[in-house]
């Protein structure tokens, strides 16, 4: 018997749908809200490393998953110089197990269609344009009440509802977010034929200019430029940056520039960090993914690390009989340490290339290959 009958799920994205489809089904009744109208997600391309493939095979989508993305198992380096040469091919580390690929790239939109539709399957109540607006909480319980006027009563509620997490600010956890001094243009875009696996370029007027393939057809391009305001540029100035910024790479890059025209496949944002110490819940409220974890996307394992928060606290609901402060403690006790080594060495990696200093990159995410590739 699970520790809990009814929980409610806040948050729609990769996190809280895998939340939500384990619970489910493991026979716990469960609600899932979304602030936004439908299903949808920020941005163009994710890259999924194999322990974020782990879990989703866990989920019964992977093969749905990988027929809608694009497999690979080498990291390629290239030069910054007018013909892109390349100058390694490193074999990526296959840290879900020998049996599934190194990492996926994936358009972030189709994969939160295949996660949302999961749910729904397993028996989750998902409802869109709703959010939490007031809970109260005692020994027994937590009453909510909704965005749109309705209440509900459930044994816990799980927040996973991003980065600016609402469910963290109605506890009042104090969380600071900061920049980590990067930010940076994704572009969703044609895939070249010669582009099989995700590519990299060290230097030039970025700190990195890469490339993901996310199907047969597209990839996801992204160049890393210091933080910068970039709230009030125009579709016309948006383009002529991404243009200009690319344009200095050789290789696949000038394929990808002839065809950067559309302005709406173009997104900006900053790197950001962010850690909570334990507990990460406050009575019977339990915060995962983004909401208490971020760090930026330099070892690609933001997502992984939600996905592996989804799957350990399932677990841990479904393999007790009683839900109580100790199981919620043991949780983020659980996950911590793995996460604050991820987050710290994702930001190693960041301050190497802010400092332009030549770390022992290889060692560290070698070190992160391994930790990675033990369960969770």
């Amino acid at each position: 018997m699970a520790a809990v009958q009814n929980v409610l799920v806040v948050g729609g994205g990769a996190v809280g749908a895998a939340t939500a489809t384990l619970l489910a089904d493991a026979g716990v009744s469960v609600d899932l809200v979304e602030i936004t109208p439908d299903v949808t997600a920020l941005g163009s391309g994710i890259t999924l490393q194999g322990n974020a493939l782990r879990v989703l095979r866990q989920l019964g989508v992977l093969d749905e998953c990988l027929a809608l993305g694009y497999a690979a198992d080498q990291l390629v380096i290239r030069a910054p110089d007018p013909a892109g040469t390349v100058v390694a091919r490193v074999a990526e580390h296959r840290s879900g197990g020998p049996d599934l690929p190194a990492s996926m790239g994936m358009y972030r939109p189709d994969l939160a269609r295949v996660l949302v539709g999961r749910a729904e399957r397993a028996g989750v109540e998902v409802r869109f344009s709703t959010t939490l607006q007031e809970l109260t909480q005692d020994d027994s319980g937590v009453d909510v009440r909704f965005t749109d006027g309705s209440t509900g009563r459930y044994d816990l509620v799980v927040g996973a509802d991003g980065l600016r997490s609402w469910t963290r600010r109605l506890l009042d956890v104090p969380l600071e977010t900061r920049s980590v001094g990067m930010g940076i243009w994704r572009v969703f875009a044609p895939r070249p034929a010669e582009v099989v696996s995700s590519e990299a370029v060290y230097g030039g007027p970025c700190y990195i200019a890469g490339y993901t393939p996310t199907s047969e057809e597209s990839l996801y391009a992204f160049l890393v430029e210091d933080a910068q305001d970039r709230t009030t540029v125009t579709d016309e100035e948006k383009l002529a940056i991404v243009r200009r910024l690319a344009g200095a790479y050789g290789g696949p890059w000038r394929e990808i520039l002839a065809s950067i025209d559309d302005p709406s496949a173009i997104h900006y944002t900053w790197f950001e960090e962010h850690l909570l110490d334990a507990p990460w819940h406050r009575g019977r409220v339990v915060l995962v993914g983004d909401a208490v974890h971020t760090c930026p996307p330099t070892l690609a394992q933001g997502a992984a690390l939600g996905l592996e928060d989804a799957a350990v606290l399932a677990e841990v609901l479904t393999g007790a009989d009683d839900l109580d402060d100790d199981l919620l403690a043991g949780f983020a006790a659980r996950r911590l340490p793995r996460v604050r080594e991820v987050v710290e060495a994702s930001l190693q990696l960041a301050r190497w290339q802010l400092a332009h200093e030549q770390g022992d990159v290889p060692a560290l995410m070698g070190r992160i290959a391994q930790l990675t590739s033990a369960p969770a």
